[in-house]
């Protein structure tokens, strides 16, 4: 159960188009498929990172401060459901003009700098992972984060297969409609991290 959640809140948080899946999109057209696989694997290494730390490093702060975990919780759940709504209210649009005939010593610096050196990824992160482990029990920590790292292996290797497969079907449209579903998700969840607030201080 707590896997599936994991798995799903990760494919809802990683699926909008950001930094991360431009990348692999603008590599995945221009180049080989064999390096698109890798540059998709370095991403998913980076990715997993960036979760485990916002997950267990914050989790572990709020365990010992309870006014943390009601701070991370409210905060949470508004960033999240404005993730949500900007999602739902922005146009999603595949830019290809990046330079992505990268050297592997380039792209796993370049996949570091999208994921660890983007601010608003570290802070999303950290409010909504942080925010779930509040609400998860102990033991089922391990499985809701294994479910997140899933995701991600999921995501980046079948968007990286899908575009390369499909290309020239892939435009603005089907972007847009994967925002859309990953925005009313996003906002779903957003909205359960703030009824558990609301039952934490009552």
């Amino acid at each position: 159960m707590h896997f599936l959640q994991g798995l799903t809140m990760g494919l809802a948080y990683v699926a909008p188009i950001g930094l991360q899946n431009l990348f692999v999109i603008n590599t995945a057209l221009t180049q080989s498929r064999r390096r698109s696989a890798v540059t998709a694997l370095i991403v998913i290494f980076f990715d997993i990172s960036l979760a485990l730390a916002c997950f267990f490093g914050v989790g572990a702060l709020m365990e010992q401060f309870p006014w943390v975990q009601k701070l991370v919780l409210l905060s949470g759940s508004v960033i999240v459901i404005g993730i949500g709504i900007s999602l739902l209210r922005g146009k999603g649009t595949l830019d290809t003009s990046g330079d992505v005939n990268l050297p592997l010593r380039q792209v796993a610096a370049t996949a570091f700098v999208v994921t660890w050196l983007n601010p608003q990824a570290i802070i999303d992160g950290t409010m909504m992972l942080g925010a779930f482990r509040v609400t998860l029990p102990a033991e089922q920590g391990l499985a809701f984060i294994a479910g997140v790292a899933s995701a991600s292996c999921l995501w980046f290797l079948g968007l990286t297969a899908f575009i390369t497969l499909f290309s020239h079907k892939f435009n603005d449209r089907v972007l847009r409609v994967i925002n859309i579903i990953c925005g009313v998700v996003i906002i779903f969840y957003g909205l359960k991290l703030l009824l558990s607030f609301v039952k934490m201080v009552a």
